[in-house]
């Protein structure tokens, strides 16, 4: 997750512009774009990144899915969902971020 951070820095610095209007892009479709609830729309999130193979968003979904008042029931219920439409080894690998997650919240 650090090269990832270090490298969005990196970019954020060179083209402040282009982040700007994509985070601005990011919040338009996320709260005003329609009616699903901030829950939903992170559990939501949370199987497009894990299908799209995306490890360190699905880690950083997982944390705006509780942040949005998901259970962990919930959270493992969007993941499994990804099984029947992307397959057992694109679901294993959103797991094993998960679990890596939920073993850092309780180191």
């Amino acid at each position: 997750m650090k090269d990832v951070s270090e490298l969005y820095a990196d970019f954020r610095a060179r083209f402040p512009e282009i982040v700007e209007l994509n985070e601005a892009l990011g919040r338009f479709i996320h709260e005003k774009a329609g009616p699903l609830d901030e829950k939903t729309r992170a559990l939501i999130k949370l199987g497009v990144t894990a299908a799209s193979h995306h490890q360190t968003a699905v880690g950083t979904q997982i944390a705006r899915a509780r942040e949005a008042g998901a259970t962990e029931d919930e959270i493992l219920h969007a993941l499994l969902l990804v099984v029947p439409t992307c397959g057992f080894p694109t679901f294993m690998e959103a797991y094993r971020e998960y679990r890596s997650e939920t073993d850092r919240g309780r180191a």
